[in-house]
């Protein structure tokens, strides 16, 4: 479950569950997944990522202290704290009492440690790194019938349209923020973001699909075949769609409310910076001890 590290992208194939469970009860698979120590290893990015959002446009040339707001609105918004309430929330309506047992038991047994503890692990290997990866610069000793089972382990997590989703779904959510804060009509920016994103989304997953796996086989490269065959049959099996259903929309809530934030946080700063612009200069105070004139 590499979604996160790589940085804002995703998508969900929604399992029906049976019914729901409470968030404590969640909150004992997120800490199972070590979702947290994932998930802060990626906000370090997020500023730059934001920029390229916007750098991405064209029709925007943002100016230097505009800059600076997106760097701190970026800073304010994609926090441990805005991401985990809405991500248990989600968590815990798309979990059943039957997928969290049988998540639980996976997850705590050895092949399921070792998982998690690759996923923390590549996690937390820097932006860089993750990029010279997901490029093919840096790889890993395999095998065909290795290769054979990463290519199945990343369709069985969704790992390309999980990544994608969420990077559509946080560019969404920063640009109707922004027109929140800035007082622009939010729907408008909501449905023009929406159906760019949907336009773009075929060829972002076809693009996506090859470095997601080169991800998926180096950040596994130190499990065993055996290891990956256990893993690859939890995610295949019911219980396993579920929990993989429901640990995406769990993730697209977090980054969303955090890109929600952003743009709101941005939002307020631009128009700040527009009224500023449009305000006369403040008046100058003479120094002390030198009456100003009259």
């Amino acid at each position: 479950m590499f979604r996160f590290v790589v940085l804002m992208f995703m998508t969900v194939n929604v399992f029906a569950a049976q019914s729901t469970v409470d968030i404590d009860t969640a909150a004992r698979v997120y800490l199972d997944a070590a979702v947290r120590d994932q998930v802060r290893a990626s906000l370090g990015a997020m500023p730059e990522h934001i920029r390229q959002l916007f750098a991405a446009d064209n029709s925007v040339q943002l100016s230097p202290a505009q800059l600076a707001a997106v760097d701190a609105a970026a800073l304010r918004g994609f926090r441990i704290d805005v991401f985990e309430a809405p991500a248990l929330e989600s968590f815990a309506a798309h979990l059943d009492p039957a997928t969290v047992a049988k998540t639980h038991a996976f997850l705590t047994s050895e092949p399921g440690r070792r998982m998690v503890a690759a996923d923390v692990a590549v996690a937390q290997i820097g932006e860089a790194n993750i990029d010279k990866v997901m490029s093919g610069d840096i790889t890993a000793p395999s095998t065909p019938k290795r290769d054979a089972l990463f290519d199945k382990i990343e369709r069985a997590t969704h790992s390309t349209e999980s990544t994608v989703q969420v990077f559509l779904g946080m560019g969404q959510s920063v640009a109707v923020g922004t027109a929140i804060g800035s007082g622009m009509d939010p729907v408008a920016v909501d449905e023009r973001a929406h159906k760019s994103g949907e336009a773009s989304r075929p060829g972002l997953e076809e693009n996506m699909r090859v470095p997601m796996r080169r991800f998926v086989a180096y950040g596994y490269r130190d499990l065993n075949d055996a290891d990956l065959e256990h893993i690859l049959s939890f995610l295949e099996s019911a219980a396993g769609q579920h929990y993989v259903a429901a640990y995406n929309a769990a993730m697209g809530a977090g980054f969303i409310a955090m890109g929600r934030r952003t743009g709101e946080q941005l939002g307020e700063s631009l128009r700040e910076l527009a009224q500023a612009q449009m305000a006369p200069p403040p008046e100058v105070m003479p120094p002390a001890g030198i009456a100003a004139p009259h």
